[in-house]
């Protein structure tokens, strides 16, 4: 972009306030992904499935114990 000469000559104050008004704008950022499940989320179901395979594995050790038995 070219600069142009502009008609208004900057003047700062000597006494007094400066005031800057500091105007926000919009910044692009790259998309984050999300997770489809919490990591809270899958540590409870590893605990639902560890706690469901050894109810199971007692179950099938009894049912072979009661088989031995009879």
């Amino acid at each position: 972009m070219a600069e142009t000469k502009s008609m208004f000559r900057e003047v700062l104050p000597k006494q007094g306030q400066l005031y800057v008004e500091d105007i926000t704008t919009m910044v692009l950022c790259k998309p984050k992904l999300l997770p489809l499940k919490s990591l809270t989320l899958e540590k409870l179901e590893k605990m639902q499935q560890a706690a469901q395979d050894t109810i199971h594995q007692q179950e099938m050790t009894e049912k072979e114990q009661w088989q031995v038995t009879h």
